[in-house]
């Protein structure tokens, strides 16, 4: 049963929050948020993405503000550092924003650099780290298969936790993970997840070796519970640059899954210069405790966006609830 439109309505409050460092080519990150018995929840598909893909991410919001949380295996989450496509004389800024954690995912690929400058930013991460330090890269499915291998190569010195979305295709993650098994180089999958018709079908392919799962894009936590009770292979909860309290969302069910390997990217709340709450949900000594934030009227004023934007959320709020009624 969804809440009626009129209830998100009246609590919805679309908010700006400003980037410490250039991501994904954003400096600002536009959320909805809204207020359900559960508590504050968040509504935030970026900008580009269609009616179809948002309306799973409010399914997620809608169920967080709404339903109870399902059982929890834990009550923190080990989480790994987020550099962006930063140059690499940046890196020990970004890195100092992760306190204690002992992983990094650093993003590579991105348009208008280089290989060489991906690898100089991973060659950076990995001094500042050390050799006890864990590295993994991503992509965001820029790459084609013989794009992907060479890049395995010139990252091989670095000592790779894993790759995640090297190809967009699924076929060609799985010729990918063929052409360089030998190396010991884990391929992840997170676009290929969660932006398939049936993720379950992807997560059964032979084309990965890590999934990577994020509760708003899945459509929320019990989504991810049921994916990951029928999956063998690994798992790595992650975000989509939220403020903290879809940050909550996403600790929630990393939480709720029974088994987690490997350390979630849940700490990306340190990349915003603001957010909706005085004490942000961000690593210290590399975990994060699995909380709701107590969000800020004064700081969800502050960041208000501009009526323009709130319209066009409200519109597409709209848009995205006729479409979960259908």
């Amino acid at each position: 049963m969804l809440p009626d439109l009129s209830e998100l309505r009246a609590t919805a409050r679309v908010v700006k929050l400003p980037l410490g460092v250039k991501f994904r080519g954003l400096w600002t990150r536009e959320i909805m948020l809204f207020q359900g018995p559960e508590g504050w929840t968040e509504f935030s598909p970026f900008v580009e993405y269609d009616d179809g893909e948002a309306s799973s991410w409010l399914k997620a919001a809608l169920e967080f503000g709404w339903a109870p949380v399902p059982a929890l295996h834990r009550d923190d989450i080990q989480v790994n550092a987020t550099v962006p496509a930063v140059a690499s004389d940046q890196v020990a800024e970004v890195l100092a924003h992760f306190d204690g954690c002992r992983t990094a995912k650093i993003k590579v690929a991105e348009r208008g650099q280089t290989l060489a400058d991906d690898v100089a930013r991973v060659k950076e991460v990995r001094r500042l780290m050390g050799p006890e330090g864990r590295i993994r890269v991503d992509a965001n499915g820029a790459w084609n298969v013989d794009e992907a291998e060479h890049a395995f190569h010139a990252f091989a010195e670095f000592d790779l936790e894993y790759v995640e979305q090297p190809c967009s295709d699924l076929s060609e993650l799985a010729e990918l993970r063929e052409r360089t098994h030998y190396m010991d180089i884990l391929i992840a999958a997170d676009e290929s997840i969660r932006k398939a018709e049936d993720p379950l079908l992807v997560a059964q392919a032979v084309a990965a070796d890590v999934l990577v799962l994020k509760a708003q894009p899945l459509g929320g936590i019990g989504a991810v519970v049921n994916l990951s009770s029928q999956v063998s292979l690994p798992l790595v909860l992650s975000s989509a640059l939220e403020s903290s309290v879809g940050i909550a969302m996403g600790l929630y069910a990393a939480a709720a899954v029974p088994e987690l390997t490997y350390d979630c990217g849940l700490g990306t709340a340190a990349l915003l210069s603001a957010d909706v709450t005085t004490l942000p949900l961000v690593p210290e000594g590399g975990r994060i405790a699995v909380q709701r934030p107590h969000v800020s009227e004064d700081l969800v004023e502050r960041f208000s966006a501009d009526p323009d934007t709130t319209a066009w959320w409200m519109e597409r709020l709209e848009r995205c609830y006729e479409l979960l009624q259908s």
